[in-house]
């Protein structure tokens, strides 16, 4: 009886103003320590980028330090179960991409973990993949000259991806179904391994982050064929479009999003997106992302919540089409 009285007691005060205020004091007192952002990839790729603006402006207004620590691995589940397992204060978090956040809900049944249970911080940045070659191994300048090689060169050509379930393995996917080829895939621990190799002369082509390859596009290191955006992009004004190359409807969006341990309260999340969507939009570190041809979202949590669940179906669609099966 004593123990059933005291359950209500506790959970009336759970439920009373009192509590509301304490939640949201807990979150003005945010943070407390340093903030570590996770990143479940190499150094040098698009979540790192994006991990270390957030993490360096962040830093600047907070009364904390940001740090960030790279934890690859899996595409993404090492990064992804210790965030699973971290208390929900708001001083673990992950930027992750598409493939982590997304894809390895629709490829990997039995992560140990729900993508869709973390929670949203926001939506940081977008950016268009890119189709691009090694122009010593690749004579094709164009799609069609492209898929006419391809296609004489059944078996014998091969792509980069930055690992199994992530977006460029997902749009490389998409594009074979639709062009019948059959690139084999070679999948690396980041998008900037998988470009080291496609330059090297490893594989052949590959279709990588616009802000992994536009360096390398600009110095003739890798040879565009066409971007995955519905627009030419600012970053490659005279690289057609998919549409403009002869892919109507060929559209795909990378993105790199910042998410916290499940269950974290509203008020904290509130604070934590503030803190984040600011620094994506500080002068110095939009231009850092916008340069390299990152689009900043900075979208609220209900948004991103949203945007997540359509990706997730979005996906898994074309891994049951494709029969993609994780390695």
């Amino acid at each position: 009886m004593l123990r059933r009285h005291a359950l209500a007691l506790g959970a009336a005060v759970a439920a009373s103003p009192f509590a509301a205020r304490a939640q949201q004091s807990g979150a003005d007192a945010w943070p407390s320590r340093p903030v570590t952002i996770l990143v479940p990839f190499v150094a040098g790729g698009p979540s790192d980028t994006v991990a270390r603006v957030i993490a360096q402006y962040a830093g600047q207004s907070l009364s904390q330090p940001v740090v960030v620590e790279n934890r690859a691995g899996a595409n993404g589940e090492v990064a992804s179960r210790l965030l699973a397992r971290a208390q929900p204060d708001g001083h673990t978090l992950l930027v992750g991409s598409i493939g982590v956040f997304a894809i390895n809900a629709a490829l990997r049944p039995n992560l140990g973990y729900d993508p869709l249970a973390f929670s949203p911080i926001t939506l940081a940045v977008t950016t268009p993949n890119v189709l691009v070659v090694n122009p010593d191994k690749v004579p094709a300048t164009d799609l069609r000259s492209l898929i006419d090689w391809l296609r004489r060169n059944r078996g014998r050509t091969s792509y980069s991806t930055s690992g199994v379930g992530s977006s460029d393995q997902m749009t490389m996917e998409l594009f074979k179904q639709l062009t019948d080829t059959d690139p084999t895939h070679v999948p690396y621990a980041g998008g900037a391994a998988a470009a080291t190799d496609l330059i090297a002369g490893t594989v052949e082509l590959s279709f990588q982050n616009l802000g992994t390859v536009a360096a390398h596009i600009q110095g003739g290191r890798l040879r565009p064929i066409m971007v995955t955006s519905a627009e030419r992009h600012p970053v490659l004004p005279g690289v057609p479009t998919a549409a403009e190359a002869g892919m109507r409807d060929f559209v795909v969006t990378s993105w790199q999003a910042l998410m916290a341990p499940p269950g974290m309260p509203a008020p904290l999340v509130r604070r934590v997106h503030a803190a984040a969507t600011e620094a994506l939009r500080h002068p110095e570190g939009r231009q850092r992302l916008e340069q390299i041809g990152f689009t900043i979202e900075a979208n609220s949590p209900e948004a991103y919540a949203a945007f997540q669940r359509e990706e997730v179906e979005r996906w898994r669609k074309v891994i049951q089409t494709a029969g993609i099966k994780p390695e």
